[in-house]
């Protein structure tokens, strides 16, 4: 038999406390079908049905409700001991935890903290670079003081506002680039024919960027023909092939602002394409601090700083 993961139970107590798969599966971040996959592991450690599925909303069972008051209890319990544990490792240092998508870890986030230096004051941080999602699960873990994450309305994050925080902390645009011919106008230009597509270097499946890219693409006032022809998670390497003159490729500004003003890299769509450009939030995240996990006091003198400096507004 498995051993019982402690996500299960924070799961089965998020189950017991919205009464609905569905809902409890977005606030998790999982599909439905997994967060179900995760009750029956539970109940398959538990050697017992913990809800019943019988009724809508859905309820505890007996054996169910035992094991909720005892799951808040054990989690608590977890809770207060990372809690202590933080409290050594960040004493003396006072270290600010930041978990980063990869794309803004390049980026984005080397020229904010060098802002940050001038103007907050010195900061000792540590970078935690990882996918959307693991970086979206690190914050609702605790395991990070601030999440910093791109946020478009058609893709926002199912993070509570009544536990989590956010800060706007800028704007950052999506745009097709390509290696420049010899006379400065692009290698490959949008929007392609249909008889001849353009290479096309796009984000592997389920990359937060791409799924923007294609939203991009659908919503173009013209059919765009392209060919895929490599693709990865990060746009650092898009950029790479891009340079290199493989294909166009649609990346993030903070990525490609030195080689757009040195002319290695032009936009790939001409003036009437304007619409191939998307521009997203940059925005910081937290747990909303509480009397029994206070916010360390580094990060919280930050995040005030963001507040007198940003647009605060709802998660």
């Amino acid at each position: 038999m498995r051993a019982m993961e402690t996500k299960w139970l924070e799961d089965f107590v998020s189950l017991a406390e919205t009464r609905s798969f569905s809902r409890s599966a977005q606030l998790r971040h999982v599909t439905q079908p997994a967060f179900s996959r995760r009750i029956q592991a539970l109940e398959a450690w538990a050697g017992t049905d913990l809800v019943d599925r019988s009724s809508y909303p859905t309820r505890l069972t007996p054996a169910g409700s035992t094991l909720y008051d005892q799951s808040l209890e054990m989690l608590q319990a977890l809770q207060n001991t990372r809690a202590m544990m933080r409290a050594h490792t960040s004493a003396g240092s006072d270290m600010i935890e930041f978990a980063v998508p990869h794309t803004l870890a390049f980026t984005f986030f080397p020229a904010w903290v060098s802002s940050l230096r001038k103007d907050f004051g010195p900061l000792k941080s540590r970078l935690i670079a990882l996918n959307v999602h693991d970086a979206v699960m690190r914050l609702v873990e605790g395991g990070c003081d601030l999440l910093i994450a791109y946020h478009h309305t058609s893709q926002p994050f199912q993070l509570d506002p009544d536990r989590y925080e956010m800060v706007s902390l800028g704007e950052e645009s999506l745009a097709p680039y390509s290696r420049p011919q010899a006379d400065g106008s692009p290698l490959f230009c949008l929007p392609g024919k249909p008889g001849e597509p353009l290479p096309y270097l796009g984000y592997a499946p389920g990359a937060y960027l791409g799924r923007m890219t294609d939203l991009i693409l659908k919503q173009a006032q013209v059919p765009i023909h392209l060919d895929r022809v490599y693709e990865t998670d990060m746009a650092e390497g898009l950029k790479a092939m891009a340079l290199e003159g493989h294909g166009v490729a649609f990346l993030p500004h903070s990525a490609v602002q030195k080689e757009v003003r040195s002319r290695k890299l032009v936009s790939a769509a001409p003036a009437g394409l304007q619409e191939l450009r998307m521009v997203m939030d940059v925005r910081a995240y937290r747990e909303k601090p509480t009397r029994k996990e206070p916010a360390k006091g580094q990060a919280q003198a930050l995040w005030e700083y963001l507040q007198s400096h940003g647009d605060n507004g709802q998660v």
